[in-house]
């Protein structure tokens, strides 16, 4: 099977030198050949054991810090919220 590792990356917006190419198509022809060998779930109820439920446990509102409180930890806020630098463009 042969992956187009520059499309990928194109579309996920990652760099990826060329001389790195050939070793992450190798690592991804890997994976993909090890997925397609896991077995089928199809009538096995996918690992479920009926005899234990697994319940989960009620939700409970507790009290928790106040606004105020957690604010004046961080370095700057503005209108209630914590001001982080801009990592997306």
């Amino acid at each position: 099977m042969q992956i187009d590792i520059k499309h990928i990356a194109k579309l996920s917006r990652l760099k990826i030198e060329d001389e790195k190419l050939n070793k992450f198509e190798t690592e991804m022809q890997n994976i993909i050949g090890m997925v397609e060998k896991l077995p089928s779930l199809e009538d096995k109820l996918s690992g479920v054991d009926v005899n234990n439920t697994m319940e989960l446990r009620e939700d409970v509102v507790q009290p928790s810090l106040k606004r105020d409180e957690i604010l004046k930890n961080a370095p700057q806020t503005q209108a209630g919220c914590v001001v982080v630098p801009k990592t997306v463009e």
